[in-house]
């Protein structure tokens, strides 16, 4: 049997997640001597032995790699033996590289087993870990991934915990945030005005909460603010003090089976909520479970995930499910400084329930729904961020900034790209600052200097402000062109794709307002080839608070200056002063921008319907249509009209709407009306599809932007285009709303001429 020595580079998530003490265990197996150690590029080892031990030994590395691991590349060299006599752990080295960092992670069964045995040393501790889990992207600081490059530097091991450190066999082998009730962080609980409240922390917030008493809870990436969900006046005073008086808040459970005491699972979702990531998953209500209505008003579905740290388990101990929602002040990004946290969540939380282990970078809770069998991100945060996504090629580094709403950013780095979690929207001073943040941030621990930003071809945004501010060549992208990008890339796609790119709003090559449209192209160029019809979009930005405008507007297409007098319910309560201003506006194009949006379309008819005239967060006329609709089993649709002008094909929503409003004088029953929309706009966009395939030559489609949310919708869009042969992309790693806009621009910046 030969002797070798061998020389393997591995590439990937393999810091923080027990892979070296993983290795060092594999090769003391096999019999094989050498070293493995931390560099910036991921982990290097090299192992001398038998011939057949090391071909055993190396492929055993990716196969029986560690949970938290994720292998992007992994290759060997033979180089000469050196004869070592065995097998050690080297210090990290330092250094320019391609490392790739673990996301944050839920407790591991072993942890949580600790957790609650009364004879562990670690027995109710809150911040018990090993390197199968427990905190990383939000603790670090810098690379390689090493205690003192993470904010547990603040905390000296003790002899105990340096000997788990220390000792290749143990769980906790260079667990970088070990530690225990004697030398680790510590909890305390105090009030709005910062009184220390005396007795065990967690008891006492667990008597607190049961009070009715409003407890902001730090957890990995920041604070939630958390409430008893069946108790209806605290829920009700969390609404009232946050302003937020409709969207859902999100619950917690400790386990599955309570998970199922209150909303319906199948099995792909049991399996996401009992992941590592933890996210948070949209689930369908079981009636009578208790939750007071005003958890999710209107809503048929429960936002709901599983206890993500050892805190949350102990807390969950006395509860079937406790809400925790964002702990921020509304449209502001989730507090994680303590001090900071204090001071804007005072006047929401009655208390604190804090903790003396810093969080560097703060990180919202991901969002993510089933759709055919696969999840679907909402929003991609904790649990999934940093984890890059391959790209088809190697490019350029690019910074690309996102849009306005659902800010996210988005790193390439090679064959590599690395979204960032969820940054709110950009309207404000605060989110701007967690935007510059994150960006250094990442750009330091992912060792990425892009000189090339990509922005959104809107010149008001604040991200395109940032961009140009930052001195770099710079390269504008329309934003739909982005979204189809975005699908493209995640889903690997070279050559030309017809992109189906339904939205509320996005700055269009011609000027106006884009929503709903239809593009022929590839990363570097589109076509606009169709588009749903243009109506007035009457008072700008307040169509979007104010649906009913947007009924108006629709109506007026269809019926002139006689929607007007319909004798409709959405318009009863307008005086007739109104009416005639809201008729010069649309009549003469006054703060009236045209716009195509599908968006707008469906919060057209949902005022029609009487679901919704107004809204307090944004798409949620949009959803209440759709759950109004899963409730009918109609089979027929409303006509559309498809017309062919100028080379593009235009869907002609007047005559969706015409049926709806017939529907509507003859009383027809609200489910059905909606199912038949949604239905009528499903059929319409795949026919424009079939006529801009033949038309072109392309029977490969992609479908992004925000309302391909609407599971109802994109599941009809889905499976009429597979029924007439196209081959169908959706999203599955990044959201298709603009969460995921920016890794659109960053591939089609690195495949412009500017990166040439």
């Amino acid at each position: 049997m030969g002797h070798e020595r061998i020389r393997v580079q591995v590439e990937g998530i393999v810091q923080g997640v027990g892979f070296r003490p993983f290795v060092y265990r594999l090769a003391r197996q096999r019999q094989l001597t050498g070293w493995v150690r931390n560099t910036s590029h991921g982990v290097l080892l090299e192992a001398e032995g038998i011939r057949l031990q090391l071909d055993l030994f190396y492929t055993a590395l990716n196969d029986e790699a560690p949970p938290l691991a994720a292998i992007t590349s992994i290759n060997r060299r033979i180089i000469a033996t050196e004869n070592s006599r065995d097998f050690s752990i080297l210090p990290s080295s330092s250094g320019g590289g391609e490392l790739q960092i673990s996301p944050d992670c839920d407790v591991c069964p072993d942890c949580l087993a600790e957790l609650f045995d009364p004879g562990d040393r670690r027995y109710g501790y809150p911040f018990i870990n090993c390197t199968n889990c427990g905190p990383r992207y939000s603790i670090i600081t810098g690379v390689p991934y090493d205690r003192q490059a993470t904010t547990m530097a603040d905390f000296s091991m003790c002899d105990d915990c340096r000997a788990e450190y220390e000792n290749p066999a143990d769980r906790r082998f260079h667990a970088q945030p070990n530690a225990c009730p004697v030398c680790g962080p510590r909890l305390y609980l105090i009030t709005a005005t910062g009184e220390v409240v005396a007795g065990d922390p967690v008891k006492e917030a667990i008597r607190l909460l049961k009070s009715g008493k409003i407890v902001a809870v730090k957890g990995t990436g920041g604070y939630h603010l958390a409430v008893d969900p069946f108790n209806s006046p605290a829920v009700a005073e969390l609404r009232h003090r946050k302003r937020r008086s409709e969207k859902p808040f999100a619950l917690m459970v400790g386990d599955l089976a309570r998970a199922g005491v209150l909303a319906r699972l199948d099995p792909i979702e049991e399996r996401l909520l009992a992941g590592p990531e933890k996210p948070i998953v949209l689930l369908c209500k079981r009636e009578g479970n208790g939750i007071v209505p005003q958890v999710a008003p209107a809503n048929d579905y429960l936002g709901l995930m599983l206890a993500s740290t050892p805190l949350h388990h102990l807390l969950l101990r006395d509860f079937l499910a406790l809400v925790m929602t964002s702990g921020n002040v509304s449209d502001e990004p989730v507090a994680y400084r303590d001090s900071d946290a204090v001071e804007s969540l005072t006047g929401i939380a009655d208390y604190f329930l804090g903790h003396d282990r810093r969080v560097h970078c703060r990180n919202d809770d991901s969002v993510i729904r089933v759709f055919q069998g696969k999840p679907i991100f909402l929003r991609r945060s904790r649990g999934y961020v940093p984890r890059s996504i391959r790209l088809h090629e190697a490019q350029q580094q690019v910074l690309a900034v996102g849009a306005e709403l659902k800010g996210a950013i988005c790193l390439t780095r090679g064959d590599r790209a690395f979204m960032s979690q969820h940054l709110g929207d950009l309207k404000n001073e605060s989110n701007l600052q967690f935007l510059d943040q994150t960006v250094s941030h990442l750009r330091q621990v992912l060792s990425v200097n892009p000189k090339v930003v990509a922005h959104d071809l809107h010149p008001d945004y604040q991200s395109t402000a940032y961009a140009q501010a930052a001195n770099q060549l710079l390269v504008p992208v329309q934003h739909h062109h982005a979204h189809m990008a975005s699908c493209m890339a995640e889903n690997g796609l070279e050559g030309q794709v017809l992109g189906v790119i339904l939205d509320g709003a996005g700055y269009g090559a011609d000027g106006t307002i884009w929503g709903g449209e239809f593009l022929l192209g590839d990363y570097r160029r589109f076509r606009r080839v169709g588009h749903f019809s243009q109506v007035p979009l009457p008072g700008g930005d307040a169509a979007v608070r104010e649906p009913w405008r947007m009924a108006l507007s629709h109506c007026h297409a269809v019926f002139g200056s006689d929607a007007f007098s319909l004798k409709l319910p959405v318009f009863s309560a307008l005086a007739d002063g109104d009416k005639r201003l809201l008729q010069r506006m649309l009549e003469q194009g006054l703060n009236s921008p045209l716009t195509s949006s599908c968006g707008r379309l469906f919060d057209g008819a949902a005022a029609l319907i009487g679901v919704r005239s107004r809204v307090s967060y944004e798409g949620q006329a949009a959803m209440e249509l759709e759950a109004l609709a899963e409730k009918s089993s109609s089979e027929w649709h409303y006509p559309y009209a498809i017309v062919s002008t100028d080379e593009k094909f235009i869907l002609d929503c007047r005559y969706i709407i015409d049926g709806l409003v017939n529907d509507l004088l003859a009383g027809e029953a609200g489910a059905n009306m909606a199912l038949r929309f949604h239905k009528a706009v499903a059929a319409a966009t795949a026919d424009v599809c079939v006529k801009a395939g033949k038309a072109h030559g392309v029977s490969r489609v992609v479908l992004s932007g925000g309302v391909f949310q609407n599971k109802l919708l994109a599941g009809e869009v889905h499976d009429r285009l597979v029924a007439k042969g196209f081959q169908v992309f959706s999203h599955r790693l990044v959201p298709p709303n603009d969460g995921g806009l920016a890794l659109g621009q960053a591939v089609i910046a690195g495949r412009s001429d500017a990166c040439a």
